[in-house]
């Protein structure tokens, strides 16, 4: 039996399609389309950074959404996806003149993004998360 090019994989379909999800949720947070971000959001999304232990996506909306009205650039340097979800990596500088690179995992299905982990050094104590605060 011959491979057809022409047939797609459906594995990479579906990277292409996670991939896609999650960029168009960091370029509506970047563009700050918030409608369009509440849409890729599902009801049960939760982040976690550490500023936030698992929070809800009111609460992400509440606390995570208006410090993104500070960002002056906002530059995704890359996505790796997998089957459920992708790591993203991106650059951001603040109109105070700051800048941070963050990489998050988020999970993905049926179209919607459920959970994203940021990593850039959560604290626990004994077992507990411990919140670092904003310098």
């Amino acid at each position: 039996m011959t491979s057809d090019s022409r047939i797609p994989d459906p594995a990479e379909a579906q990277r292409g399609s996670v991939e896609a999800i999650v960029r168009a949720q960091f370029e509506a947070y970047r563009d700050r389309r918030r409608e369009d971000s509440e849409a890729l959001l599902a009801p049960d999304f939760t982040f976690t950074s550490p500023y936030d232990d698992a929070i809800s996506r009111d609460e992400f909306f509440a606390r995570c959404w208006p410090p993104g009205d500070h960002f002056v650039e906002f530059r995704i340097e890359r996505v790796t996806a997998d089957l459920g979800g992708a790591y993203i990596t991106y650059l951001v500088t603040t109109d105070a003149g700051t800048q941070f690179r963050n990489t998050e995992y988020l999970t993905v299905a049926d179209g919607q993004i459920h959970s994203a982990d940021v990593y850039f050094g959560a604290s626990y104590a004994g077992g507990k998360f411990v919140a670092k605060k904003p310098e």
